[in-house]
Parts: C-alpha cells; sequence; structure tokens
C-alpha cells in the first residue's frame, strides 16, 4: 500500500469519524427533545384526564370565566361611581375651605 492510498484511507477515516460523531450529536439532541415533548404530552393527558372525570370542566370553567367577567364590570361600574362621589365631595370641601366655612 503506497503513502497516497494509506493517506486517503485515513481521510476517509476520519470523514467517516466526523459524519458518526455529527450524527450522535444530532440522536442526542433529538433525544432530548423526545423527553420534553413527553413531559409536555404527559402534562396534557393529565389535564385531559382531570376534565374527563368533572375536575376541570371546560363547559363549567367557562360559565365561570362569564360571570366573574361580569362581577368584574360589575365592580368597576362601582369603583368609577364611588370615585365621582368623592371627587364630588372633595370639590365641596375645598369650596368650603376656600371661602372660610369648614364642614
Amino acid at each position: 500500500m503506497s503513502t497516497s492510498e494509506a493517506h486517503d484511507g485515513q481521510n476517509g477515516f476520519d470523514a467517516l469519524e466526523a459524519s458518526i460523531s455529527r450524527a450522535l450529536g444530532r440522536i442526542r439532541e433529538l433525544e432530548r427533545e423526545l423527553g420534553r415533548t413527553r413531559a409536555r404530552r404527559d402534562e396534557i393527558e393529565g389535564l385531559l384526564q382531570r376534565m374527563s372525570e368533572g375536575d376541570e370542566n371546560p363547559a363549567r370553567m367557562s360559565r365561570r370565566l362569564k360571570l366573574l367577567d361580569k362581577e368584574n364590570g360589575d365592580l368597576k361600574a362601582r369603583i368609577e361611581a364611588g370615585r365621582e362621589v368623592a371627587q364630588r365631595l372633595l370639590a365641596r370641601v375645598r369650596y368650603l375651605e376656600d371661602h372660610g366655612r369648614a364642614p
């Protein structure tokens, strides 16, 4: 075997070794991604299980959300009304203070 053939053989071996290293790196990367995907799947399956058992009923959650949204709107309206009353009272106190009569 000539020196040239031995050199070509070594280059081929080095290229093969590099390809195998890249392939193994990609396999490790895919294994990590598979682990994350399986964990997410398990999380979703658990949620679906709780929903099917009635612990997490989507229809009930939707009704509750609508009720909470309505209550939130009512509370905002009450706060705004209270703010307006407070502003009127403050304006009256300032008026009385400016005219020398404390309430």
